[in-house]
């Protein structure tokens, strides 16, 4: 093919989204919107109380904090594209946003998995060495552990990034998906991908099993800690303040190795559409019920507010 038409004469993609919802269409448009509202505002709610509340000024709820805000982004990048696919049936997306739509997708994810690994080891911390656990987890220390989660997780990306912005898009311009992914991505190419889909496969396969296998380290050390505890409510407390944790853990580990890590078997469009909801609308919907619910000291935060704003109105 000749080098010249090759050469990026596709300047906008067009998204396609469900095809098969049909008369559905409004329902599932109010049911998306519903749920983006919820997560908006429950991610905002927590970090709103954990800021107003000295109390809950530690570690481990700042670290909570920043996850919550990290939920409001990565929902902000993927849901109202989403929404709008939904609601047209199908947009037109530049290029270039295209490549800025899958980018800030990857590194914010990216960065909330490493921030999974620093609430692990603060876990790890606070229940293995508790008598050092403020001189080792210093306020200097956590916004720098916060910061390099930031920065690492919007570099990783940038070798993706480079390899799929410098492809040839010269025909297809049909993006089989509900937003901008590597994946429906490299099927448009007009050359052999499959050397990119591998770099894609073993880089996402090297950083999930490094980062799990760090949490299963910290999370192996933490329970041969709780067990040779002699107080059982010093068990009960400690296993605990990690649940929750652990919970958000196997969800987001559960549905980016699903979706990035699986064998190249031919799956429907549909299917990866449904697992694209999953972890770009389920995961971070879940995550702050899972902090709320199974937290004491977020519950009763919440109820003095509450309390508090009903003694106001009065």
């Amino acid at each position: 093919m000749d080098t010249e038409y090759v050469n990026k004469t596709v300047t906008e993609f067009t998204i396609l989204g469900f095809s098969s919802i049909g008369p559905y269409r409004p329902v599932f448009f109010a049911f998306l919107l519903v749920i983006y509202f919820i997560i908006v505002t429950s991610n905002i709610s927590i970090s709103v109380l954990i800021l107003n509340d000295g109390h809950l000024h530690t570690p481990m709820y700042l670290f909570i904090s920043i996850l919550s805000f990290l939920e409001i982004l990565y929902t902000a990048v993927t849901i109202p594209c989403i929404l709008t696919v939904i609601w047209k049936g199908k947009i037109q997306i530049s290029f270039g946003n295209c490549m800025l739509q899958m980018y800030l997708f990857h590194s914010l994810g990216i960065t909330e998995n490493y921030l999974l690994n620093v609430m692990a080891y603060d876990r790890m911390v606070a229940i293995c060495n508790p008598l050092r656990y403020h001189t080792i987890m210093t306020v200097k220390r956590c916004k720098t552990l916060v910061l390099c989660c930031w920065l690492f997780g919007f570099i990783s990306p940038t070798t993706l990034l480079i390899s799929i912005s410098k492809l040839p898009f010269c025909g297809p311009k049909d993006i089989d998906h509900l937003f901008c992914d590597s994946s429906p991505l490299l099927k448009l190419a007009c050359t052999d991908t499959s050397g990119n889909a591998i770099i894609d496969f073993v880089i996402s396969l090297c950083m999930i099993i490094l980062t799990f296998l760090f949490i299963t380290v910290t999370y192996v050390k933490i329970i041969i800690t709780i067990v040779k505890m002699k107080s059982k409510h010093g068990q009960a407390k400690a296993f605990s303040t990690c649940a929750s944790h652990l919970a958000v853990v196997f969800i987001f580990f559960g549905s980016v190795t699903f979706m990035y890590v699986r064998p190249n078997v031919d799956y429907t469009p549909e299917f990866d559409k449904l697992v694209a909801v999953n972890y770009s609308v389920l995961t971070p919907l879940l995550n702050p019920i899972i902090y709320s619910l199974r937290n004491k000291e977020i519950k009763s935060t919440m109820k003095r507010f509450l309390q508090l704003k009903k003694l106001q109105l009065h």
